[in-house]
């Protein structure tokens, strides 16, 4: 049998960006790190000067001036270059990507970044289709569903709840730097990981008391004893079902409250959202 997903070597890739919005963001740090599979840890990190005034509550969260990044980042088009070198690589010698929320918006960024700066799609200039990538997030939503928020601020699967809920540490100091960020979704991959090839009545108490319709066990079980390729096509499913969900969810007046709207579309396109037949220019 292959050697299990988690404990292979993965590339974990993390950016922080100008804006929410992919199609429009622009990274302003990145950094992609090797880790585990028996190796030495290989952290590549970049200092971006987007060359766009950011969005004041981007900057609240990562705390990289527009001023700091115009005297101390790599033009964009040199940055981006670098990055999609560096992905490209790890693509093709087969390593699994991680991140948290990576396929609903790291690698949508890149996507983007590449389009604009390099004319060419991520997976265009990869030469191939992204078929091994690893979502703690959509892994999370699946294996441990119904999570509740921690607080106002603070939601149910975001990285820092997710980090928590799997037993790690958590620097708030450090966090929103993509390197800090990388690494931790690298180990919470790890931890999810561990739980699945659990023998399912050996898995944690708070695993055995999760509310899961289809009994306390089979969600976790759905990531052992898979390969990457596999694991990364069951993700594509989840991540739509999730999105549909939600979509349902906005379109009910009664389950939404203030949040409802009636013509709700949200896209599950998972890990990368088709470009515009148009081409969508950002």
């Amino acid at each position: 049998m292959s050697t299990p997903w988690h404990v292979q070597r993965l590339a974990a890739l993390d950016f922080e960006a100008s804006d929410k919005d992919p199609k429009t963001a622009r990274i302003v740090s990145a950094a992609l790190i090797l880790v585990g599979g028996g190796q030495p840890t290989d952290t590549r990190t970049w200092t971006v000067n987007p060359g766009i005034a950011q969005k004041s509550g981007a900057i609240a969260v990562h705390g990289l001036t527009d001023e700091y990044l115009a005297e101390h980042g790599q033009p964009a088009e040199q940055a981006i270059g670098e990055i999609a070198k560096a992905v490209t690589e790890v693509v093709a010698g087969g390593t699994p990507l991680v991140g948290h929320n990576l396929g609903g918006y790291d690698l949508n960024l890149l996507n983007a970044e590449c389009g604009r700066h390099l004319g060419d799609s991520l997976e265009g200039i990869c030469r191939q289709p992204l078929t091994r990538v690893l979502d703690t997030m959509v892994l999370d939503k699946h294996c441990a569903p119904y999570r509740r928020r921690v607080s106002q601020t603070q939601g149910p699967y975001q990285m820092r709840t997710s980090a928590e809920t799997y037993g790690l540490k958590w620097e708030e100091d450090k966090a929103h730097g993509a390197a800090y960020d990388a690494m931790q979704s690298a180990r919470v991959a790890y931890k999810i990981g561990v739980i699945a090839h659990t023998r399912p009545e050996e898995r944690p108490d708070w695993v055995l008391r999760l509310r899961n319709r289809r009994g306390p066990y089979e969600r976790f079980s759905d990531l052992a004893f898979v390969d990457v390729e596999e694991l990364h096509r069951r993700q594509v499913v989840w991540a739509r079902q999730d999105a549909a969900s939600y979509q349902d969810y906005l379109r009910d007046p009664a389950k939404s409250g203030a949040k409802h709207d009636p013509e709700a579309v949200i896209d599950g396109s998972w890990p990368l959202i088709p470009a515009p037949r148009d081409g969508g220019a950002s």
